[in-house]
């Protein structure tokens, strides 16, 4: 069995031929709350993470019941020159049944342009900056206008508050619709992948993302923790696939396979990581030292499906 190297310092690329650069892994922070960190903590972890290259921050207005983002502005308030060494994205347009808002019935949907505005103004508060590098819608939206979302993103552009756009869970058909009312180009979509769930290798969103040289984020690569206790046949099957391949290229834990199968697609996925463990997080970096051959990949898709390609 080969011997696993340190994990290499995390390199950064561009998302898109107009975006921004990303590190090659982003740290997720929707569930900062339940860390139970205190500030000097968060931005302990926060620094450390970026030692590592990781500099690409994953927020959405909504997690932990809106608090997530009001704690990384916190803790980011300890040291302002930390705002300089890293790319903040986050999303809106989920409205919440919570204590915070009790007159809501139902979860929904809220794509227009007050509320896009105003969620940004919100996050900027929250995190204590003056803006925001990636805006993403967070979820489809039935009743979104895309010429009304355009003109939003526009007037944030223009007013120097956010620097780019981009989706999340988007089809190849709303990613374009929305496309096609904007003067600049969506930078990404942010779209589940992981050996369980991966419907959007095969029903065209990360085709188009390529044909256009846009790279997709990546969230849930480790399908919520299913891949390692769930005990259903497919994650049993996958479980023990992705075991065998550990031990062929020499990886310390299974998690470092699925990144490692993240990224082997060739629209070249940002994988996001969930833990506030920096030693997970520094576990995650070492997958970069990680190719899957075709057939290690394919034995991965197999065992998921549960028969063979046709």
């Amino acid at each position: 069995m080969a011997e696993m190297k340190e994990a290499p310092l995390v390199g950064a690329a561009p998302v898109a031929p107009e975006g921004p650069e990303f590190s090659e892994l982003i740290q997720g922070y929707w569930r900062l709350g339940e860390w139970k960190m205190t500030p000097q903590e968060r931005l302990s972890f926060l620094k450390q993470h970026i030692e590592l290259g990781i500099s690409t921050v994953d927020h959405a207005d909504i997690y932990g019941n809106y608090e997530c983002e009001r704690l990384f502005g916190e803790a980011l308030s300890l040291d302002k020159s930390v705002r300089e060494q890293i790319q903040i994205v986050t999303k809106c347009d989920i409205q919440l049944c919570s204590d915070k808002f009790p007159h809501r019935k139902v979860n929904f949907y809220d794509t227009s342009g007050h509320h896009i505005m105003a969620s940004v103004n919100n996050s900027l508060r929250r995190l204590q900056v003056e803006h925001i590098d990636v805006l993403l819608i967070h979820r489809p939206d039935a009743l979104m206008d895309a010429a009304e979302v355009a003109e939003a993103f526009t007037q944030l552009k223009q007013a120097g508050k956010v620097n780019h756009f981009g989706v999340s869970n988007f089809s190849p058909r709303q990613f374009e619709l929305l496309q096609s009312r904007l003067a600049f180009p969506l930078v990404t979509n942010q779209v589940e992948i992981n050996p369980l769930n991966f419907d959007v290798v095969h029903d065209g969103t990360l085709d188009l993302l390529q044909m256009h040289s846009v790279r997709p984020m990546a969230w849930s690569c480790l399908a919520g923790g299913r891949v390692f206790s769930d005990k259903s046949e497919q994650c049993l099957r996958v479980r023990d696939e992705l075991d065998a391949i550990r031990q062929e290229v020499g990886a310390a834990s299974l998690d470092q396979v699925i990144y490692a199968w993240v990224r082997r697609l060739p629209s070249k996925p940002f994988p996001i990581i969930g833990s506030g463990n920096i030693e997970r997080v520094k576990a995650a970096a070492a997958a970069l030292n990680i190719e899957l051959s075709r057939e290690q990949w394919f034995r991965v898709w197999t065992a998921s499906k549960g028969h063979a390609v046709p």
